[in-house]
């Protein structure tokens, strides 16, 4: 009798440069990052449409609704992957050990004069595995390492979704750039990304930090261009040339130093793992043994 062994090839070679997309993103993953996306972009940016309160106090009011909101948006995007059938045993192993070699670093850093180890190995990752992975990856990196360093507050959720588009991100970035000119748009890519995160998650608290009546603060009359001209100043003056410069100088060196060496390392898993190998079937002779 004839039988045919299920054999996923492994010995193929994965060129440099190539993106394995562990975490495919079919149609309906799309409308799931799509409306998370809009969802995260109206929590980011809600004091331009809704105007608060003027008194500090009445934003910690609003932190239980800004989790309840962020939430369930995050963990359908993980659910609607899961149920798609996006997600095996080797991805959840990998999405593990990632996440807590990146909770791990952050606080070798934690943040002082705007060091941050947490992004550049989310951009190599989200690079390799690509942009679903990415995503997942930059919500639970962060996740975790707010549980590890006793970081959970209302900052979280904007944290999540601000590193998840930079993983994403980076996970659609060109896919036939390689050698060094790779890793120049990876580092290049990791300070741009620094001072995103910086610009948009100054811009939920920034009516309460400022203050009332000055030249930086939030004007509950003032047009929308006019508040953005306001805030861009608020963050130049406030981050940009501080702790995003931090971040980005550490994204950078910590790119130009290791991705050469990681991408290595997270590309030959890859290979190792077979996430995207063609199954085959090859017959085998009668009375030969199974997996032999």
């Amino acid at each position: 009798m004839t039988t045919t062994t299920n054999r996923p090839r492994t010995d193929r070679h994965l060129d440099p440069g190539r993106r394995v997309s562990v975490l495919r993103i079919r149609l309906r993953t799309s409308v799931v990052l799509t409306l998370a996306s809009i969802a995260g972009l109206a929590m980011f940016f809600w004091p331009l449409f809704a105007p608060p309160q003027p008194e500090a106090m009445a934003h910690s009011a609003d932190a239980p609704l800004i989790f309840i909101i962020a939430m369930p948006v995050i963990l359908a995007v993980v659910l609607a992957e899961m149920s798609s059938g996006g997600i095996d045993p080797k991805v959840l192993a990998l999405l593990g050990v990632l996440s807590a070699v990146n909770a791990g670093m952050r606080p070798l850093g934690a943040g002082t004069a705007g060091i941050e180890t947490v992004f550049f190995l989310l951009v190599l990752a989200g690079r390799v595995f690509g942009p679903g992975f990415g995503f997942v990856l930059g919500t639970t990196s962060l996740f975790a390492s707010a549980l590890l360093t006793a970081g959970v507050g209302p900052w979280l959720p904007f944290q999540m979704v601000s590193s998840a588009w930079i993983g994403l991100g980076a996970g659609l970035l060109p896919k036939r750039v390689t050698g060094r000119a790779e890793i120049g748009m990876l580092a290049a890519y990791g300070v741009a990304s620094a001072y995103f995160f910086g610009f948009i998650m100054n811009m939920w608290f920034w009516p309460f930090t400022a203050g009332i009546g000055t030249q930086l603060s939030f004007d509950p009359g003032a047009s929308v261009v006019d508040n953005l001209h306001t805030f861009v100043l608020f963050t130049l003056a406030t981050s940009t040339f501080g702790w995003d410069t931090g971040r980005a100088i550490t994204n950078l060196i910590a790119i130009l130093l290791t991705g050469p060496a990681v991408l290595a390392v997270l590309r030959r898993a890859a290979r190792r793992a077979a996430f995207d190998a063609p199954v085959t079937f090859t017959p085998t002779q009668p009375g030969a043994r199974v997996g032999a």
